[in-house]
């Protein structure tokens, strides 16, 4: 009896031993990133009966079974799609704030007002050189401002592209490592400190991987990952051992699209897929600008074809260029402005071609298409801020769902630390009070 009471007490105590260093652990991870609360699996040990009674059982103690992690995977899944979704929306919110700021801070309509009112001044007097030159003066402007919201969208364009090319990067880093965890959880001994080590770091990089892109993963009965890029159905980023490298390339237009091992692939979830959309939404409005730019000089230029200098030439065309990036003043000086009608002499004070200028300008509803370009880029921020807001809060529920079941709480872990010392202790003390029984049993004469 005595040294079955020893038995039973050394497995308590084994088993408040690893309770105890399972604690600290959590403890000292509290804020580790991707850390998931370990927890200690126990079994009974049960013996046989005596000779007598071969069929009962005979409880012998407590046996370490494992180490537990308290991840559940739907919820880890659940993470990584709404984290994914969120990211998309967030990287594309960002770029089309990015697009809005650009045209925002050319000022393209109050350089289109300014022309128009310096052109209506002018109408009041023809001839006048501070008239003409300050005319002339808001048209380069114009062209200048043109030339600005083009740069700038060149700008934004570049930074999404760094963007994802850095994604690109980081994601088959983390695919590569992600190959060798693989390798290595393939290798570790089930319920081990080393599997559930390795375990955090798997899903550790799935949530990186997520983030750049939309995955599917399935989980292996030796605790290895199968990733696909997209549904269950994409192709395989990471099968095993081995991880398929993820390329970018860049079209004419500046958009981007992906290859994975060579084959094109959609990417429809990720920071990757919002950098995507974002520049498309660049393109469209990179396009917009330049028609307006077109239409501008198009429409100034047929105007001054029609009418005289003020030295009674030919007028000459106001704007050279073809888009919004090569916009620019062609006239040396504001007498070239042809504000008088064809067949009108040297120093003519009708203003009836400029009146025509006027009526073009208004006719190819230039501000109109600059007020559209701005309703447009800023249309498609709120929208997409009302999404990322509503995708974002969606994740952060999951993420809030996840961190309540694998999180460490220290209130908890102290509350461990009291009942498995105590536990400890009890089993010491059973210890003392198997010797002692077995002491008296010996001093029986």
């Amino acid at each position: 009896m005595a040294s079955s009471l020893i038995n039973i007490a050394t497995s308590g105590v084994r088993a408040a031993r690893a309770g105890l260093e399972l604690t600290a652990q959590n403890i000292a991870n509290a804020g580790s990133e991707g850390y998931v609360r370990r927890s200690v699996r126990l079994g009974e040990v049960a013996a046989a009966g005596s000779w007598r009674y071969p069929g009962d059982l005979s409880l012998s103690g407590v046996r370490v079974e494992g180490i537990a992690r308290n991840a559940d995977l739907f919820r880890q899944v659940e993470v990584r799609r709404t984290g994914s979704d969120a990211a998309r929306a967030g990287a594309e919110l960002k770029g089309l704030e990015n697009i809005e700021a650009a045209l925002e801070q050319a000022a393209l309509f109050p350089a289109m007002t300014a022309f128009e009112a310096s052109l209506a001044r002018l109408q009041t007097d023809p001839v006048d050189p501070a008239l003409r030159a300050g005319a002339l003066e808001n048209a380069r402007t114009l062209a200048r401002t043109f030339n600005v919201a083009a740069g700038a969208l060149g700008t934004v364009g570049d930074g999404l592209r760094f963007e994802a090319e850095a994604g690109v990067a980081g994601l088959n880093r983390d695919a590569t490592e992600l190959a060798r965890v693989n390798l290595q959880l393939g290798r570790a001994l089930a319920g081990s400190s080393d599997q559930t080590a390795l375990l955090d770091q798997r899903d550790l990089l799935l949530g990186r991987i997520a983030g750049q892109a939309g995955i599917a993963t399935t989980i292996n009965p030796d605790q290895t990952v199968t990733v696909r890029l997209g549904g269950s159905a994409g192709p395989l980023l990471v099968s095993g051992v081995n991880a398929a490298p993820l390329a970018m390339a860049t079209a004419a237009d500046g958009t981007i699209s992906f290859t994975l091992a060579g084959s094109a692939v959609p990417i429809g979830a990720g920071a990757l897929a919002g950098q995507a959309q974002a520049l498309e939404a660049a393109r469209d409005r990179l396009a917009g600008l330049n028609g307006i730019a077109a239409a501008l000089a198009t429409s100034a230029n047929a105007a001054q074809a029609g009418g005289v200098a003020l030295n009674g030439t030919a007028g000459q065309p106001l704007f050279a260029g073809t888009d919004a990036a090569t916009l620019a003043v062609s006239l040396a000086s504001g007498a070239g402005l042809a504000t008088a009608p064809a067949g009108a002499g040297a120093g003519s004070r009708d203003p009836a071609n400029l009146a025509a200028l006027r009526q073009a300008l208004t006719g190819a509803d230039i501000s109109g298409q600059i007020d559209g370009l701005m309703f447009t880029a800023a249309g498609a921020v709120s929208g997409r801020r009302v999404t990322a807001e509503a995708l974002e809060a969606i994740a952060s529920g999951a993420r809030i769902a996840l961190d309540q079941q694998s999180g460490v709480s220290l209130d908890d872990e102290a509350a461990n630390l009291v009942r498995y010392q105590q536990a400890f202790q009890a089993s010491g003390r059973v210890i003392q009070v198997a010797s002692d029984l077995f002491d008296t049993l010996l001093a029986i004469r």
